[in-house]
């Protein structure tokens, strides 16, 4: 069907509503976040690291620390580049992974990009003087970074590198946390800092099956090339005579399909839910427009600072990076409606946004059904949005075949291809673009479990709910301190969200070593009140997910599972409101809430 011929239908808002209703309904699954499965058992090959030296050995460490951090990601790092700025190195840095950078250790699948502009995202830029080589980043010039950091802030000395925790307890006796690893370290800490990250956990899809599969298949963040050939910067060149499935029109989906559809034979598409796709524009960084940028000191936290504004309905004077996230979700269609009228227009933006993007679907897909199939019915801030300027056009390709779940999700995987609608596929190889956990138990995407005063679990004392102070500390174990969306905040840009936080955490951490203080933990008063200042910011958001297709963002549309879900919550107000709060309190200079030992 010719290009012009492809119809958008106009609907009015109660059409649009109740079709929303209907997309969110055939969605919903009674298992919510136990449609997912681990990585282990059967399937631990999937979470094998493809990247590091599997005959890697090394002498286990015996040693006593200051502070003991888990994981190597812009959270962990940026923990220990605060400490060394403050003069406090006696630190260790442990991480599963084979070197530092976190997500982006483990996400050098083909077409990986940012979808942050790099010079809010990447962070220290203004200590490393580093330029990055694009507008938004690519996946090996990210961990390229998180290497040149790791190098100039002397990192590499104090990491254990492919170690995974196995044992965390409180000794009250000696003050310490005792700590056991994969590798048979024993580590005693007086501060334990987790920065376990919000995507690292790789998830499988629960479809019958895949383990009788008989040809490879692994997933995005564990992308094998010596199967498909290439590497991140280069062509697949194994893939001419094979037919791949893709399971997943997620973000990271939407960078992969384009690169298998230019290497394979032929790409079926499993798709559940589309995504949000805008224009990406992306584009080399102009060294003269980058000096601009970057004239005046504290420009990149200013820069950060504009973008999250212009997205979280603070309505800055200024656009500075004026890229299609700030065009998309300014206003902030998500935020508390000031009256009725307020509501009906907020309403109307969120729509007329969508339109314009079912609009570009139409424009590009060629293919009347297809581009149907593309498009999104849920508002904006359902799912996270992406961009990319290749994901249309490849439905376009002859070898590019989309197959619509019709919400209804994967049914089986045989050992020779995989059923959807009753139909099987036949492939060589399956990919699964199906991401990381973010909503199950925070232990349970660590790994490991936390033992603190009297032998109570962080599990046990989290079961109906978190209880914490700013998200980091958390009554029952002392010294202890995390770095996760839970009771913290959350962002588009979690380059800038992260090293918030850790740049909080250390502040704290370094008060403590620097004045002889042996010990913190919050008060229960404290924790009160700052479940209050969460819970204060719910309401609205906790109304507009509840309309929401199926997601991370929304617990996948399943009941909550514990007592007290707004407990596990995040900030949802402005993460400028958030950070505000953390600032006045470290100036207040008394670290109110937190009961201070010293000696």
């Amino acid at each position: 069907m010719a290009q012009d011929q492809v119809i958008v239908p106009e609907l009015s808002p109660e059409e649009l509503r109740r079709r929303y209703e209907e997309e969110r309904d055939k969605r919903k699954r009674p298992e919510g976040i136990y449609q997912y499965r681990e990585a282990k058992g059967v399937y631990k090959d999937f979470d094998a690291d493809p990247f590091a030296d599997p005959n890697f050995t090394r002498d286990p460490v015996v040693e006593e620390t200051d502070v003991f951090i888990v994981g190597g990601g812009w959270g962990g790092m940026a923990t220990a580049i605060e400490l060394t700025k403050a003069g406090n190195t006696s630190f260790r840095i442990a991480d599963k992974a084979g070197d530092f950078g976190g997500t982006w250790y483990w996400n050098r699948y083909p077409g990986c990009m940012c979808d942050v502009e790099s010079y809010i995202y990447l962070p220290y830029l203004e200590d490393t003087g580093y330029v990055p080589k694009h507008k938004y980043s690519y996946a090996t010039e990210i961990f390229a970074y998180a290497q040149l950091l790791g190098r100039q802030f002397n990192l590499y000395d104090k990491a254990l590198f492919q170690t995974e925790v196995e044992e965390v307890r409180w000794n009250d006796d000696a003050s310490r946390w005792m700590i056991r690893t994969s590798r048979g370290d024993q580590i005693a800490a007086r501060f334990l800092v987790i920065a376990g990250g919000v995507l690292h956990k790789a998830k499988l899809p629960a479809i019958p099956g895949i383990e009788t599969f008989n040809g490879p298949q692994f997933h995005t963040s564990r992308w094998d090339y010596s199967i498909t050939g290439g590497d991140p910067d280069a062509a697949m060149d194994k893939l001419g005579d094979k037919r791949v499935a893709i399971i997943g029109t997620g973000a990271t989906a939407v960078q992969v399909i384009p690169k298998l559809a230019e290497a394979a034979e032929h790409v079926y598409v499993f798709q559940r839910t589309p995504s949000t796709v805008g224009v990406r524009d992306q584009r080399p960084t102009d060294p003269d427009e980058f000096a601009q940028i970057s004239a005046e000191p504290g420009w990149q936290r200013r820069r950060a600072e504009n973008f999250t504004g212009n997205i979280t309905s603070k309505d800055p004077a200024e656009d500075l990076v004026d890229d299609a996230w700030t065009q998309l979700l300014k206003p902030d269609t998500k935020r508390a409606p000031k009256d009725a009228a307020d509501a009906a227009w907020l309403e109307q933006v969120d729509f007329e946004k969508m339109a314009g993007i079912r609009q570009r679907i139409a424009s590009i897909v060629k293919d009347q059904a297809t581009a149907e199939a593309l498009m999104p019915w849920y508002k904006v801030g359902c799912k996270r949005p992406c961009f990319h300027d290749d994901y249309l056009p490849a439905f376009n390709r002859d070898n590019v075949t989309l197959v619509d779940t019709l919400g209804q999700g994967v049914e089986a995987i045989t050992p020779t291809g995989v059923v959807a609608n009753g139909v099987e596929y036949p492939v060589d190889m399956i990919v699964y673009a199906s991401g990381f956990e973010v909503t199950t138990f925070y232990t349970h995407r660590l790994g490991f479990d936390i033992q603190g005063l009297d032998d109570v679990w962080l599990s046990e004392s989290w079961a109906e709910g978190a209880h914490t102070l700013h998200g980091v500390w958390t009554k029952g174990f002392p010294n202890l301190c995390m770095n996760s969306s839970i009771q913290s905040t959350a962002d588009i840009n979690f380059g800038y969200t992260i090293t918030q936080m850790s740049e909080h955490t250390a502040h704290v951490l370094n008060h403590c070593l620097d004045n002889g203080i042996t010990r913190i933990e919050p008060e229960s008063d404290a924790e009160q009140a700052w479940f209050s200042v969460i819970a204060g910011t719910l309401e609205h958001y906790g109304a507009y997910m509840s309309t929401c297709t199926p997601g991370y963002y929304n617990n996948e549309g399943a009941p909550p599972t514990i007592a007290n879900p707004a407990a596990n919550a995040c900030y949802m107000h402005s993460p400028l409101d958030f950070f505000e709060i953390l600032k006045a309190w470290r100036a207040d200079g008394r670290l109110k809430g937190l009961e201070l030992t010293a000696g």
